[in-house]
């Protein structure tokens, strides 16, 4: 098969089969649904009538990397859960988009880390705080 060439070429037959994009690109389509999502290969194709936010959300991601747009959602634990059925392989390595965050607020696991989630917005709220008492302040004895 065309995927296992792809998977021993890659030295990770293990693994499971490896695609390019342009092979996920070609699925794009209401008859097949592919897409990436952190590296991995799903067909939602039998997923795509059952899909909550309706068909047209994912055939307007099929045949592309998903990943943005899957985590811009805030997908539930079981829906990740669910997206395991639907796996069929790897993406290859030379398609693969530099695993460093582009977003800082993340951390390499994946979540939000705590400086950017609760801290930096504390801060923020105390320094207007302050700016606007000592601006009232000032109001008053002028």
């Amino acid at each position: 098969m065309e995927s296992e060439k792809h998977a021993e070429a890659a030295g990770c037959a293990e693994a499971g089969p490896v695609f390019t994009l342009a092979e996920v690109g070609k699925r794009n389509s209401s008859r097949e649904a592919w897409f990436v999502i952190h590296g991995r290969v799903y067909d939602v194709t039998r997923f795509l009538e059952e899909h909550p936010g309706g068909e047209e959300v994912l055939l307007e991601q099929a045949g592309r990397d998903a990943t943005e747009s899957f985590e811009d959602v805030g997908h539930s634990s079981d829906a990740r859960e669910m997206l395991k059925q639907y796996y069929i392989g790897e993406i290859h390595p030379h398609d693969r988009k530099k695993e460093g965050s582009k977003n800082p607020s993340v951390t390499s696991s994946g979540r939000s880390s705590f400086w950017s989630t609760w801290l930096i917005p504390i801060f923020g709220a105390l320094v207007l705080g302050l700016m606007y008492r000592y601006y009232m302040l000032d109001r008053r004895t002028s």
